[in-house]
């Protein structure tokens, strides 16, 4: 579609919203102030920097698709690509084995902000911000248990590692001018059934208390449950009520990943709770098949339903949105496009729904009303909307990403 045609199918656009009270430019205008905090280790299947060992800790990447990303430099590469074709902002997180560690082995305890400087410095020149995590599997002492393991020196040593994360965190925050979000994820729990519950997570809590008790302000905390993990499947410590609860009692922010509940739960609902009792809400968007599978995230009704819902709680500042998948089986520089892309699209139909409208029918009792509009408005020219948001953005506009993609892997990946 040429950029003539581009323009007159967006101005058609613009008046039909028009008719239902929706100012098309001041929808774009909040959706590129959204910034998606994409992944790194969508570029090298959760690799990092630091070893070359087997993955561990309920981490399990499926595929083996040709030329992925084997250093930095083609990490930053990638990443880089991958944005040149997404329209509007996006930061970027890094879990902390993704070090520029010069080669040498530096223990998760012994990490310091001079080792993330390479990084800063390189979002600063492309304009990146940075967001952050612990990683507390595939290293030796990781186990089952890592911050509620019974072994007191097991315990010690990765609650300096999370120290040490947010001491990171916050260089990060300081030098981007902007809070670096850093989020706490631990595998621990058992294969089967344990009858120790509350003590692994009193010890959980105790080390989390230990670990935020240094205030910092170029920051932010969160705090992320699971459901289970690979042959942990029987308990996990870290649960959505234990981190619930956290959370509202220690002013956290709480992190929803929505591959980590059971396959019925709608994590778009679990937000208007959230909201009411902790300052903010993190989000790690993937797309679940059957179990946490870390499928690349697309426009389905769940991606649609939790933007939606974010729209409605009017909390674009209080929800930030990273993604959170690892698929080897496809080109990952595509599914980073892919996936930032569909959730970019969800977002702008959640800004462009008639809500005013729909509340004002709620409210009235008019319920036949209401779902008529909400099934019409899935047919609204939305797309035409998109069209023109990624032609500002001076990204490929439809499916002309593919052929981008395809070019980068015969020029670089392809050579791996």
């Amino acid at each position: 579609m040429n950029e003539t045609r581009i323009k007159q199918v967006y101005d058609i656009a613009v008046e039909r919203y028009a008719e239902l009270g929706i100012d098309v430019e001041q929808v774009l205008a909040q959706l590129q102030k959204i910034e998606i905090s994409m992944h790194c280790w969508q570029a090298d299947d959760i690799g990092g920097f630091e070893s070359t060992g087997d993955l561990t800790g309920g981490i399990q990447v499926t595929g083996n698709y040709p030329g992925k990303a084997r250093n930095m430099e083609e990490l930053r590469g990638d990443i880089l690509k991958a944005m040149s074709l997404i329209p509007g902002r996006q930061r970027l997180n890094l879990h902390e084995i993704y070090g520029d560690f010069g080669g040498k082995f530096v223990d998760r305890n012994e990490v310091e902000p001079c080792h993330f400087e390479s990084w800063i410095e390189w979002g600063l020149e492309h304009g990146i911000k940075l967001d952050f995590n612990t990683t507390s599997f595939s290293h030796p002492k990781s186990g089952d248990l890592s911050l509620s393991n019974p072994d007191k020196a097991i315990r010690d040593f990765w609650i300096e590692h999370s120290v040490r994360c947010r001491a990171i965190a916050e260089y990060m925050g300081v030098r981007q001018g902007d809070p670096c979000i850093m989020n706490l994820w631990v595998h621990d729990g058992s294969k089967d059934i344990t009858v120790n519950r509350m003590k692994y997570r009193e010890l959980l809590k105790d080390s989390l208390d230990k670990i935020f008790a240094t205030p910092y302000s170029n920051m932010k905390d969160c705090v992320e449950s699971k459901v289970f993990g690979i042959g942990l499947e029987s308990y996990t410590v870290g649960s959505n009520d234990f981190y619930i609860g956290y959370g509202a009692q220690n002013n956290k922010l709480v992190t929803l990943d929505t591959g980590h509940f059971h396959p019925t739960e709608s994590v778009a609902d679990k937000l208007s709770s959230l909201l009411l009792f902790v300052p903010e809400v993190m989000l790690h968007v993937s797309r679940p098949v059957r179990w946490d599978s870390d499928h690349v995230t697309i426009m389905n009704d769940e991606t649609m339903d939790l933007c939606k819902e974010i729209v409605r709680c009017n909390a674009l500042d209080r929800v930030h949105i990273g993604l959170d998948y690892f698929d080897a089986s496809i080109n990952r520089i595509g599914a980073y496009v892919i996936g930032t892309r569909a959730t970019q699209k969800c977002l702008l139909q959640a800004l462009l729904e008639p809500l005013t409208q729909l509340r004002q029918y709620e409210a009235n009792g008019q319920y036949f009303e209401r779902l008529a509009l909400l099934e019409e408005s899935k047919n609204l020219p939305w797309n035409a909307v998109w069209d023109m948001f990624c032609l500002r953005n001076n990204v490929p506009v439809s499916d002309s990403f593919i052929s981008e993609v395809q070019k980068y892997e015969r020029e670089v990946t392809s050579h791996r």
